[in-house]
């Protein structure tokens, strides 16, 4: 009867685990060796950009030590591109390095759809993401690895009911969200890293490339700040 119990127990316990963190071992062997590259492009973050993503860092330690969780909203104007961009590679940062307890969201000012450019060079960055409803603003399933749940993403304002309301660090993707959100309800911390909308290179030749370098610029730069977070919550390494 006790063996029971501890079974009954230990597969709780690991599911609830499976919420909140991927095992690093359990990624996309495509995303591990995306954010093992990432780790060698640390030196191409300028300093000011490196100041913004340690009290990044410094917020995620404080919360994890009081609160043993932390939640992020990556907020940019439309919740389309830069937004979610961010929300995937940090929680894939996060659980690269082990660490347990994050959960990451994404708003927009307001919302339109998750664009399929961003679905596509997520994909080939080596997530797997499949749309599962139709219409102007489809759902799409957003898995990081074969033993872990998928996370939905589609286009939302950051005040949307699927968005933590209070305790949370808004991090504003975009300089538009960052001037049109001047107080973001139910931050403790407000943040802005701003990054270049790669949708003004939509229908031209350079799509592709600036599409990549964005979606390579923000998982450098999630993965930077997650190295900063301390050790004691690494689980993995």
């Amino acid at each position: 009867m006790k063996n029971v119990i501890l079974i009954i127990a230990v597969l709780c316990l690991t599911s609830f685990s499976n919420v909140n963190t991927i095992n690093r071992a359990t990624l996309f062997p495509a995303i591990s060796a995306y954010l093992q590259q990432a780790e060698t492009n640390f030196i191409s973050i300028d300093e000011e950009r490196k100041a913004q993503l340690k009290k990044l860092a410094t917020y995620i330690n404080q919360h994890l030590q009081r609160e043993k969780q932390v939640s992020l909203i990556f907020i940019c104007t439309h919740n389309s591109r830069r937004s979610h961009m961010s929300q995937l590679w940090a929680l894939a940062a996060a659980n690269y390095y082990g660490i347990n307890g994050v959960y990451s969201f994404s708003g927009g000012t307001e919302c339109t759809a998750f664009n399929p450019r961003t679905v596509k060079v997520l994909v080939n960055s080596g997530f797997q993401i499949s749309k599962i409803t139709e219409g102007s603003n489809p759902n799409y399933l957003v898995k990081f690895g074969e033993a872990m749940p998928s996370i939905t993403a589609f286009s939302k304002k950051y005040s949307d009911s699927v968005n933590p309301k209070n305790n949370f660090c808004a991090v504003l993707t975009c300089s538009d969200a960052d001037k049109n959100c001047p107080i973001v309800y139910g931050a403790s911390l407000r943040l802005p890293i701003a990054y270049r909308d790669p949708k003004e290179a939509d229908d031209t030749l350079n799509e592709t490339a600036v599409y990549t370098e964005r979606c390579k610029q923000i998982a450098t730069e999630m993965l930077y700040a997650f190295s900063l977070v301390k050790k004691k919550y690494r689980t993995n390494k």
